[in-house]
């Protein structure tokens, strides 16, 4: 039977293969350096504040507001989700990306003018952090989501990875930055900082036109009408996932690892204070070395051999060992290698499962789907940044260091174990209707390599 083509996709190009994608693709190349401003605007203000909460506003019970902190910065992915998945679906995309980053702009830029007029308060800080997460929400779902309107079918494997590597990308330079400036300029200096960067991605994307003009859905309704007239109805999350165990699993299986690999976020500021006695310079040292790993996994993590849920459960027992060793020698060298390899392994995860889902996920619930994902593997972020808060205040780091190691060693096994994996062929068990052989199992070679990756929970 023969399909026609959406007039949505344009051919691939012979010529010019061997450039980024970012480089031959303008549209997707101006979006995506927006991504990258707007999760280095979100990451730098996160750690900055974290680090001046434990060393200023609140050192004496620093764990627990650097927790609570994290919770309150986590929770509008979860709990905005149905809203979320709605404005993605309705809107088009281009307006809601600009939106979202001039929003949080906004938010930034008053934050700095308050905190430079008077003391600021904690609470004005953890508002702050609600607003800037509120917009995220929106912004990184409704890219995933419009990553097929940027570029072709052929790219999505790379245009995976370089939105993935967002993540890795904010980590070496927003969290690089967030202490710094916070021992530097103060938190007014930090708000100046996200604004300037959240204002510059609101005026990139809006120079970027989409190809979809219309409704999102457009090209899940031509597609289906090319392929025999019928069509391509949305579908509730529930039955979505409900006909995809496969997929269904491996998320829970992430939302499981992700109550102890975001740990981290708090683990590290206290890990910074109170074993290795260090400053800004010290916060800023780790958190650079998880974004650099992270950022070399998403770049090589297409190459990585092996079906995703082999390189999955390889993967989460890596950062076991991994994290376990910052609780057994405290030594600044030691512990930025560990998490380098924490970063490089959060990075695989992240393209190689992120691409799996573009190619299971029909395109008509892709917006449901994107979003209610992040929600997902996000909710157990402010679980988890309470917790470990909490028992930062009462246990050494090191000993959380340890129970993160212990905490994902059940992940793995779950993973490894999961019903449904990929027939001996190579193809999911639940390979929907549409999506050719060869397509689901494993990313193509394209070079290239992320609010959350299915491990990381760092967007």
């Amino acid at each position: 039977m023969t399909t026609t083509p959406t007039p949505t996709r344009t051919p691939a190009r012979p010529t010019g293969r061997a450039r980024p994608l970012v480089l031959r693709n303008r549209a997707f190349g101006t979006v995506w350096l927006g991504q990258v401003l707007t999760q280095a605007g979100v990451r730098m203000f996160q750690v900055g504040i974290s680090w001046w909460l434990i060393s200023e506003a609140a050192s004496a019970d620093g764990g627990l507001a650097a927790g609570l902190f994290m919770a309150v910065s986590t929770l509008p992915a979860v709990v905005l989700a149905p809203l979320v998945a709605r404005a993605i679906a309705r809107f088009a995309h281009r307006s809601l990306l600009r939106t979202a980053a001039g929003g949080a702009g906004a938010a930034s830029a008053a934050l700095a003018v308050w905190a430079g007029a008077s003391e600021l308060p904690v609470a004005a800080a953890y508002a702050a952090a609600l607003a800037l997460a509120s917009c995220q929400a929106f912004f990184d779902p409704c890219l995933t989501t419009s990553v097929p309107e940027l570029v072709d079918d052929a790219d999505i494997e790379a245009a995976t990875g370089f939105e993935l590597s967002t993540q890795s990308l904010a980590s070496l330079g927003g969290a690089l930055l967030g202490a710094l400036v916070v021992d530097a300029a103060g938190v007014a200096g930090l708000a100046a900082g996200c604004a300037a960067a959240y204002g510059t991605a609101a005026l990139l994307i809006a120079t970027v036109r989409f190809r979809t003009a219309a409704h999102p859905a457009a090209d899940a309704d031509a597609e289906g009408d090319a392929a025999g007239g019928q069509d391509a109805p949305r579908r509730t999350l529930r039955r979505l996932l409900g006909s995809m165990p496969y997929v269904r699993g491996i998320l829970l299986c992430f939302t499981a690892a992700n109550l102890f690999t975001t740990a981290v976020f708090v683990v590290m500021p206290l890990y910074t204070a109170s074993v290795l006695h260090g400053d800004g310079a010290t916060v800023a040292l780790l958190e650079a070395s998880l974004g650099a790993g992270t950022l070399v996994g998403s770049f090589t993590g297409a190459r990585v051999p092996g079906r995703p849920a082999v390189v999955g459960t390889a993967c989460l027992g890596a950062m076991a060992a991994a994290l376990a060793i910052p609780g057994l020698i405290a030594a600044r060298p030691v512990i930025a290698g560990a998490l380098l390899l924490t970063g490089w392994c959060v990075g695989v995860i992240g393209v190689r499962f992120v691409a799996l889902f573009q190619r299971l996920v029909p395109a008509a619930d892709k917006p449901a789907f994107f979003a209610v994902m992040q929600a997902v593997l996000g909710a157990t972020f402010p679980v988890a940044s309470l917790l470990f808060g909490f028992l930062g205040d009462h246990f050494s780091a090191q000993t959380l260091c340890l129970v993160q190691a212990a905490g994902l060693v059940p992940a793995a096994l779950a993973l490894a174990l999961l019903p449904g994996h990929p027939r001996p062929a190579g193809e999911p068990a639940d390979l929907p209707a549409g999506v050719p052989p060869g397509d689901a199992g494993t990313p193509g070679p394209a070079a290239g390599t992320p609010e959350p990756t299915p491990a990381g929970g760092v967007r």
